[in-house]
């Protein structure tokens, strides 16, 4: 009997050790969990500053962009997006820019890309055209002149 006694004073001992052990783990567990949320919490916090910095420096470059700068941007937009007719904002012609657009999304969808691929070739001719032209001339056809087709 004492034989038993103590191989279940041995097993009673080991599962107490094993409790034991199994509660400083998880603890240890808790408490790196908590410091990889609050780290967690402290990147996003950067990130999000990050963001709104970027946002607003882009948005204040966007704002300033004229002559060169709106002629550089909207030309490599045309080449690049001509389709979608995002330079034409850029230049604050809305209107061509939406027909641009509509006639890529929704004829270009019927036609199986023909609208789309027709408003390419406008946008790349375009795109061509305000960069080989002077800064001058840009200025003055597209900027003062407001000559939305080529």
């Amino acid at each position: 009997m004492s034989d038993e006694k103590n191989l279940s004073d041995d097993l009673n001992d080991m599962l107490g050790d094993a409790k034991d052990g199994a509660k400083k783990a998880a603890d240890k567990a808790e408490e790196i969990a908590g410091e990889a949320k609050e780290k967690a919490k402290e990147f996003a916090s950067e990130a999000k500053e990050a963001a709104s910095e970027f946002s607003e420096g882009a948005k204040e470059a966007f704002d300033k962009a004229t002559g060169e700068n709106k002629k550089v941007l909207a030309g490599i937009l045309a080449i690049l997006l001509g389709a979608f007719g995002v330079h034409k904002f850029i230049l604050g012609y809305n209107k061509e820019g939406i027909i641009m657009l509509v006639v890529t999304l929704v004829i270009g969808g019927i036609t199986c890309g023909i609208g789309a691929g027709l408003m390419g070739v406008i946008g790349l001719i375009e795109g061509i055209m305000y960069l080989t032209k002077s800064d001058a001339e840009f200025y003055n056809t597209y900027q003062v002149g407001k000559k939305p087709w080529f």
